[in-house]
Parts: C-alpha cells; structure tokens; sequence
C-alpha cells in the first residue's frame, strides 16, 4: 500500500509510512547544506562502479585493498544483486513487496525507460518535474 500525502491531506504527515518522491527527494537534498551527504546516482555507478566506490570509499575516510575492492566490484554487479535474495527483496515480506507484479530488480540498463514511455508522456515528466523540484540544483541523469 502506498500513502500519497500532500498539502490537502487529512492525514498528519509524521503519521504516514511513505510520501511524495519530489519530497522526499528534496528533503534529503536540502540536508546536504548541515549534514555530510554523499549522492550516487545508478547512471554513474553503471558507467563506472569502481570510480563509484571509490567515492564511497573517500566520502567514509577508508582505504581498501584492491582484492577487496575488486570482490565489492563483483557483488555489486547487477547480475549479481539480482540474484541475491538480500538485494533484490525476495527476501521482503509480500505485504512490503509485489513480486508478482514485478521483479525488484529488472533490466538494469540505464536510459531504458525510453522503451516504455512516450516522448509526450517524457514531456509532461519532464514540466512536472521542473515544477516540483523548482530552487534546487538536483539533477538527475537520465543516461550513460
């Protein structure tokens, strides 16, 4: 079950489980100003995982051997997490997770989404994004 709650909900927003995406989003963007937060986007860790964690691996003061690094590499795979029951929610209860509906973890191929929607449906996407997310420097890649 999803909770969509907005200005015009009657229900108290601390109350409900999940809210908008453009909030929630913006939320932790905004938290960037007084909190040390590291952003990663999946169309980068596509192009180049290693530089990825490697970041990770700067952001959090830690050095690692390069046989570490390389088996982090390897279980960070999608084909990897795919098939893994902790990092693709077979593991969730079905009451958190439609597996039936559909899998988790899909095709992993950055930009995909141009195969299942329209150029007019990307183009309202795209004003009701530029709306929502209005006085933020948040950008998204939407490609490799």
């Amino acid at each position: 079950m999803l909770i969509c709650t907005d200005s015009k909900s009657a229900v108290p927003r601390e109350k409900v489980a999940y809210v908008f995406w453009y909030d929630h989003v913006k939320g932790w963007w905004e938290k960037k100003q007084d909190h040390p937060i590291l952003y990663l986007f999946y169309e980068a860790m596509k192009e180049d995982l290693k530089r990825e964690i490697q970041k990770v691996m700067q952001f959090l003061g830690k050095d690692l051997m390069e046989e570490v690094l390389d088996r982090i590499l390897y279980h960070m795979s999608f084909d990897m997490m795919k098939e893994n029951p902790t990092t693709n929610y077979k593991m969730a209860p079905a009451f958190l997770v439609e597996q039936g509906y559909s899998p988790f973890m899909c095709k992993g191929i950055a930009g995909d989404w141009k195969n299942h929607i329209t150029v007019a449906q990307n183009e309202r996407f795209n004003a009701d994004y530029e709306g929502k997310m209005a006085g933020t420097t948040l950008w998204f890649p939407t490609e490799v």
